[in-house]
């Protein structure tokens, strides 16, 4: 296990900090995370993780989610990553 995942581990249940709103855009046909300076238009796979960060499934039941939405296996490193990035930028708590 390398620090990300360790880092990731210990807080299994992710969840958006209370400052951010993530919501589907039509007109952009994209997923943004909005809060109070502006917004971050989110690429597919970023707004599908987000979504699932609602505090009630921990990480492990997410990649499970996403590989079966995006049929592929061994997700696991690359949302570990994103979700440290995310943490990093203060979008999860």
């Amino acid at each position: 296990m390398n620090i990300v995942e360790a880092e990731n581990r210990a807080c299994p249940c992710p969840r958006l900090r209370k400052l951010f709103r993530l919501q589907w855009e039509e007109t952009q046909r994209a997923y943004v995370l909005l809060y109070p300076e502006g917004l971050v238009k989110l690429n597919p796979s970023a707004g599908e993780i987000l979504a699932r960060c609602d505090g009630t499934r921990e990480l492990d039941e997410i990649i499970t989610e996403l590989e079966a939405l995006f049929n592929v296996s061994d997700l696991a490193v690359d949302v570990y990553r994103f979700i440290d990035h995310a943490r990093q930028r203060g979008w999860l708590e």
